[in-house]
């Protein structure tokens, strides 16, 4: 048996040793709250994709916090709303990706 297998084996057994040795911890639960900001502040506008980013945007995000990220053109928002739909899934119509996505390049698209 070669060196490295021996010590492979050496630690195996030193870790199941601790883990039958050491005493039981109990698992310790609490409660505990935040309070998160509240923002009465809405996208501007009354179009179809004002309208949508107010419905689906704004259940995560403030209209501030997408107000300071940076000027983006269609192609990069369109990937940020595609993004939120489908890797954190924001319930997010697939008709209305394209429509926020078009109404943030009108406020903020690259100029």
């Amino acid at each position: 048996m070669n060196a490295r297998l021996q010590l492979v084996g050496l630690a195996s057994a030193i870790v199941a040793a601790a883990v039958l040795v050491a005493p039981a911890q109990a698992l310790t639960l609490k409660k505990d709250s935040i309070t998160l900001p509240e923002s009465t502040r809405v996208f501007p506008g009354d179009s179809a994709g004002a309208k949508a980013a107010n419905t689906y945007c704004l259940m995560c995000h403030s209209v501030g916090m997408v107000m300071n990220q940076p000027d983006l053109g269609k192609a990069a928002w369109t990937v940020e709303v595609s993004k939120m739909k489908n890797v954190f899934k924001a319930p997010i119509p697939e008709d209305q990706v394209a429509v926020i996505a078009d109404y943030l390049d009108s406020i903020k698209g690259k100029k």
